[in-house]
């Protein structure tokens, strides 16, 4: 059966989302204050998202870190130059690794209060 080319698309709308919310909706903040199973499950997505970008960190970290006796026992008699290496090429790359965990931490408390606060 051919659609007939004079019927037009019908758009379906509903109410806004904050008049379908009925009288048992509970804010997430009320949730965690509560420590239901859903505030529980809020923090722990928290505290798994913290977890992953910490063992990122110290996978760079060991990464950086680790091969510095190998390179430092490659060195003749260079105690000048182990110091050079600690201070210009490990301790730069340190304070950014830092800076970047800091900002990767906050980003993640910042996601859970933007959907605690329903924002």
């Amino acid at each position: 059966m051919p659609h007939d080319p004079t019927e037009r698309r019908v758009v379906v709308t509903g109410p806004p989302r904050r008049a379908r919310r009925g009288p048992g909706f509970h804010r997430p903040r009320t949730e965690i204050d509560e420590q239901t199973t859903l505030g529980h499950t809020y923090v722990r997505s928290l505290m798994r998202s913290q977890l992953r970008a910490a063992l990122a960190v110290f996978a760079v970290l060991v990464l950086l870190v680790a091969p510095l006796p190998l390179v430092f026992a490659a060195m003749p008699d260079g105690a000048g130059l182990e110091w050079a290496v600690l201070g210009f090429g490990v301790y730069p790359p340190l304070v950014l690794l830092a800076r970047r965990h800091v900002r990767r931490a906050e980003r993640n408390e910042q996601d859970l209060v933007r959907l605690v606060e329903d924002r």
